[in-house]
């Protein structure tokens, strides 16, 4: 009964939130204006500089053709020929060597750059339409989210009640059930006690309490009235009025 009461209740309740804002107009500007302005310049013609040989001309060649022509020379001229085509190969290779590896990173690193820096305004572009899709769906949902939750913790203190409740029926019907003769008794026993035999007796009660009240007033009055006490004679009620003009002086004793 009290658990559909508290559920109509509840169902009545209307939750009004105010409105959510993750990210405001101006910050969403902010965001595509930094997204389009981290584009990186056209590294086209680098690429291609870089794909071309660091001379201007192939050390090879020009190595292949210094000894073509030693052959066609003297014996004199020859030898120097063929040395020096033995050095340009030596420097192709150690050119090859020292500038293959750094170029190729630096290849590398500008298609990076380049494939990042195509995703940045794509990835702002999603991560904004996130954030408006996760403000409409809190502006609204929140409401029932908040209404779900409260009454799932509804639920489950009304389970505990429920339990308690049960646990009380129970304890009463069968525990404390076993004891009802011996309740009743007491109940028997306090009920003639106070309504038959004490009640009757309040006016008692009330005189020997006020009697109580005033003994010792009583003893120190007349602890302090005694020494004005004097026992009369026979003689002192039956004289007649006449004889006390005649009373002789007698002795008295010292105290």
């Amino acid at each position: 009964q009290y658990k559909g009461e508290i559920s109509t209740a509840f169902e009545k309740m209307n939750i009004t939130l105010s409105p959510i804002s993750l990210l405001s107009q101006d910050q969403k500007d902010t965001l595509l204006n930094a997204s389009r302005a981290g584009q990186p310049p056209n590294f086209t013609s680098i690429l291609e500089q870089l794909d071309q040989n660091v001379t201007e001309g192939s050390l090879l060649d020009l190595a292949t053709e210094l000894e073509q022509l030693a052959d066609k020379v003297g014996p004199e001229v020859r030898d120097d020929l063929k040395a020096d085509a033995r050095q340009l190969r030596e420097l192709d290779k150690e050119m090859q060597t020292s500038f293959s590896v750094p170029l190729h990173r630096l290849k590398e690193n500008i298609h990076g750059v380049q494939r990042q820096a195509a995703q940045l305004e794509a990835q702002t572009n999603a991560a904004l339409d996130k954030a408006s899709q996760a403000q409409e769906f809190l502006e609204k949902e929140t409401g029932n989210i908040i209404k779900n939750e409260t009454w799932a913790f509804l639920e489950e203190l009304l389970d505990f009640f429920e339990t308690y409740i049960s646990w009380a029926k129970s304890s009463l019907t069968g525990d404390v059930a076993r004891c009802k003769p011996l309740a009743q008794t007491l109940d028997n026993v306090e009920t003639i006690t106070c309504d038959y035999i004490l009640d009757s007796l309040n006016a008692f009660w009330f005189s020997l309490g006020w009697c109580t009240f005033f003994l010792l007033p009583s003893i120190i009055l007349a602890v302090r009235l005694a020494k004005f006490y004097r026992r009369m004679d026979f003689a002192d009620v039956n004289r007649p009025p006449t004889f006390n003009f005649y009373k002789m002086p007698r002795p008295t004793t010292r105290h």
